[in-house]
């Protein structure tokens, strides 16, 4: 019998088709299959499996078209020869659970990134019941038929193929062209195209601008509460972080900014209070920038999401903008998962990043740039920013009216419409140990201690998103977590 060689996995999604295929190159891979004895006739495997006679043969005919199996008349379909061998046979072939011969790693590392701490959260955010996490979006909300056919649009035959080739340091022109015409003017932003680096996210292009800018004697202020990843990034390169408070206008410039290199700050929705940076601060911050020669590092992760109507352009769009580095990405906007971001700094800057990248990466994908481009030329990406803005809007209101029902006890910081709620809870409350007792209820929350840099960061505080969660489930999650706060 068939199965036992290999099982199809019922919880797999995809086609008929494609399960099969898969569970048999599976098998074939691990040598599981009998060598010399021809595999099931097309009838019998189809009668065995409950499918079609069709769609076994359609697999069969697939894998010795592309090698696996070899068809012989009137006799059946049997592994082919570059097969028969068992996996990793041969005398090369070595135990790997030899602890005597295994290298001492700790000695070899330079430093242990695994020593910087993250925001936490589960990989599996996806399979709770109430994810009120930050930074992720419901899935089934990404705009995939359009997706789909600016990938097909990509892969018609009568189109060029420049981006199967290796760019070395350059960018595809396609979306550095849409990215200049279409989405950066939206924040008030003019730049050339030799102003303009494609990233993988906006993390790589902190990265990047560390590595080239920073060193054990740079000094940079950071926002306390601040975006974590950052100040790990800037932590690793030796750099001097300087916390400074924030408050209802964002970055408080004191004394101890004076001094400062560079000034990393979220001025949009500040990461993770949600408070925007007012035109009276922003003026102040870039005109000490001026006065004492520091570089800005301005970092607009959900630019293209902001649903305030009043929103204030970027900091990169003031006639003091060539002191400004501007970071942004598609996380937000599309999918975190699509890992593409964009920086625009002065030419010079961008140059000598562009020759960094080419030693880490050479550049992000061709193909994924050149499909990003199609999206936007169609218009695509337009339609599912207004739909994820209406979306937005609608899941902050029925958050934000969910939490003054359940959680009164609870200040919201964040201002409206911010991308995400960032909580003050009573101070008696410890938000970490409410998270551990709300993820035994299916509900996930994000404690807010792991944004402040003091030695002893105040535990009161949490971060609420809403992007990852089904709307009809927003209302229950609060419900049911006002019950745990309580102690019921």
């Amino acid at each position: 019998m068939i199965e036992r060689y290999f099982q199809l996995e019922s919880d797999q999604r995809g086609s008929l088709q494609e399960k099969i295929r898969k569970a048999l190159l599976d098998a074939i891979c691990t040598g599981t299959l009998p060598v010399n004895e021809a595999l099931p006739s097309c009838r019998r495997l189809s009668h065995q499996l409950g499918v079609s006679r069709n769609t076994v043969a359609l697999v069969y005919e697939s894998l010795v078209e592309d090698g696996y199996l070899i068809s012989r008349p009137r006799s059946g379909y049997y592994l082919h020869e570059s097969y028969h061998a068992p996996p990793f046979a041969g005398e090369s072939s070595t135990r790997l659970d030899e602890p005597e011969h295994a290298p001492n790693w700790h000695r070899r590392f330079s430093h242990r990134p695994s020593h910087f701490e993250g925001v936490l959260r589960p990989s599996n955010w996806m399979d709770y019941r109430y994810p009120f996490i930050y930074g992720q979006r419901d899935a089934q909300r990404f705009p995939l038929g359009q997706w789909r056919e600016a990938s097909r649009q990509l892969l018609e035959e009568r189109r060029d193929r420049q981006w199967l080739n290796d760019r070395y340091d350059q960018d595809d022109p396609a979306l550095i062209e849409q990215l200049r015409t279409r989405v950066l003017p939206k924040r008030g932003i003019l730049a050339d195209a030799d102003e303009i680096l494609i990233t993988l996210g906006s993390q790589n292009a902190l990265f990047l601008v560390t590595q080239l800018l920073f060193t054990g004697a740079t000094r940079v202020a950071m926002e306390n509460p601040g975006y974590r990843e950052a100040a790990s990034v800037f932590a690793r390169q030796g750099a001097q972080l300087v916390g400074c408070p924030v408050d209802a206008e964002g970055l408080t410039l004191e004394a101890a900014t004076h001094d400062c290199d560079y000034l990393y700050v979220t001025p949009s929705h500040q990461v993770p209070s949600g408070v925007p940076m007012s035109r009276a601060r922003r003026r102040a911050l870039l005109d000490q920038a001026v006065q004492r020669d520091q570089i800005v590092i301005e970092d607009d992760y959900d630019a293209e999401t902001n649903v305030e109507r009043d929103a204030l352009p970027a900091l990169k769009s003031d006639q003091r903008g060539h002191r400004v580095i501007y970071l942004s990405s598609f996380s937000k906007s599309l999918s975190a998962g699509l890992r593409l971001g964009y920086l625009v700094a002065d030419a010079e800057l961008i140059f000598e990043l562009r020759a960094l990248r080419r030693l880490m990466y050479r550049h992000p994908p061709s193909s994924l740039q050149r499909q990003l481009a199609q999206f936007l030329a169609q218009g695509h990406y337009d339609r599912a920013l207004r739909l994820q803005q209406q979306s937005s809007r609608q899941r902050w209101e029925l958050l934000d009216g969910a939490l003054r029902r359940h959680l009164p006890d609870c200040r919201r910081i964040s201002g409206d419409h911010a991308s995400a709620f960032w909580i003050a809870t009573p101070e008696a409350c410890d938000t970490q140990r409410l998270a551990w007792r709300a993820s035994q209820s299916g509900i996930l929350i994000e404690p807010g201690f792991q944004h402040f840099f003091d030695q002893v960061p105040p535990r009161n505080f949490m971060r609420l998103g809403f992007d990852a969660i089904d709307v009809e489930r927003i209302e229950p999650g609060i419900e049911l977590l006002s019950r745990i706060f309580s102690g019921e």
